[in-house]
């Protein structure tokens, strides 16, 4: 299965953080394995090569399928473990601390910052499986899925995104839905300051804007199907947020939720929501705090003291090996464990 993060922003008047609680804990998540994308950007083909080629693809999907779903049996296999032995479940991570504390602290983020955070994940081909247990054993300890009726798939998260946007904006009255990759490191001040400097704008899509070529070459990642709508050969597509982490305001969550039925899906995700916003009066905000790399660049700009809202591998497309190493960036990236609570949005 695929997941991803997913945060709303409401924003209040707070009161001064100097009353709030100064002993508040960090907010720490679980990480998951996520896909890691790999752009294959050759010319025109022989025949034989992009059969190869096709045939590797396929190999290297149906091995992500089979380490995720280990990954996932594993983690349950010790959560039950741990609740058999009445301990508190850990990370697998060694070194990371117990999470037991994470229902109480999204609750504070809500009450006291106008931050919702949920995991957003549907449910496999053949719900019930061992996939769906594990995912609803989680959520029942930490309450923090969110989950959508939906069958997940990499080919499937343009279909996923529609869902989500309908669903959170029926749940949530919010400013802003962000969606980000759950291998990606976020600094939650630092991205709720800089959604807060756009508040008072109508239709705001805000992201690291890019783009990428038109990929017609079957058999490849990223292949576009559709790729004659976008002209000739060689043509890139529109300006659009890269997938990694994107935000938009409440009156384009709900555009997409009233219009879902009949709002185009391409192949990729962050070009159907990119697409759903051509022609209307939207504003695009190209923030590059948003897509920085991770150390030594997001651990430059946070001795700097400008730490980065969000960062990642653009060669991963994401946190190379996340699971291992987001704690890490977290040390050398982050703004600081109390800098959520006393940050004005």
């Amino acid at each position: 299965m695929i997941c991803h993060l997913h945060v709303f922003y409401r924003f209040w008047d707070i009161p001064d953080p100097g009353q709030m609680d100064d002993e508040a804990s960090s907010l720490k998540k679980d990480q998951l394995t996520a896909e890691h994308p790999l752009l294959i950007e050759n010319a025109v083909q022989a025949g034989d090569i992009l059969s190869q080629v096709s045939q590797t693809h396929d190999v290297i999907m149906a091995l992500d399928k089979t380490i995720s779903s280990l990954e996932v049996q594993l983690a349950s296999a010790r959560a039950a473990k741990s609740d058999n032995e009445n301990v508190s479940p850990m990370v697998i991570k060694s070194g990371n601390e117990h999470l037991k504390e994470r229902p109480k602290e999204l609750k504070k983020l809500e009450t006291e910052k106008g931050i919702i955070i949920r995991f957003v994940i549907g449910h496999s081909a053949s719900p019930g499986g061992v996939l769906d247990r594990a995912i609803e054993a989680e959520d029942e300890q930490y309450k923090d899925f969110l989950r959508l009726n939906h069958v997940e798939g990499y080919h499937e998260l343009s279909s996923k995104t529609q869902i989500y946007f309908s669903t959170a904006v029926a749940m949530w009255d919010a400013d802003f839905y962000i969606k980000v990759d759950d291998d990606v490191h976020i600094n939650l001040g630092m991205v709720g300051s800089t959604l807060a400097r756009h508040r008072s704008k109508p239709r705001v899509y805000i992201g690291c804007m890019k783009s990428g070529p038109v990929l017609a070459q079957k058999g490849v990642k990223y292949h576009e199907p559709e790729y004659w709508k976008f002209g000739e050969e060689g043509n890139k597509y529109f300006r659009h947020a890269t997938g990694q982490i994107y935000a938009i305001s409440k009156d384009l969550a709900t555009y997409i939720s009233v219009n879902r039925h009949i709002l185009h899906r391409y192949a990729n995700e962050d070009v159907s929501l990119g697409s759903w916003f051509i022609g209307l009066d939207v504003e695009h905000i190209d923030d590059r705090s948003l897509c920085c790399g991770t150390a030594p660049d997001c651990e430059w700009k946070a001795q700097a003291g400008n730490p980065c809202a969000a960062s990642f591998d653009w060669s991963c497309s994401g946190i190379c090996k996340s699971v291992e190493r987001m704690e890490e960036v977290h040390q050398r990236c982050g703004e600081g464990d109390e800098a959520i609570w006393h940050t004005s949005f």
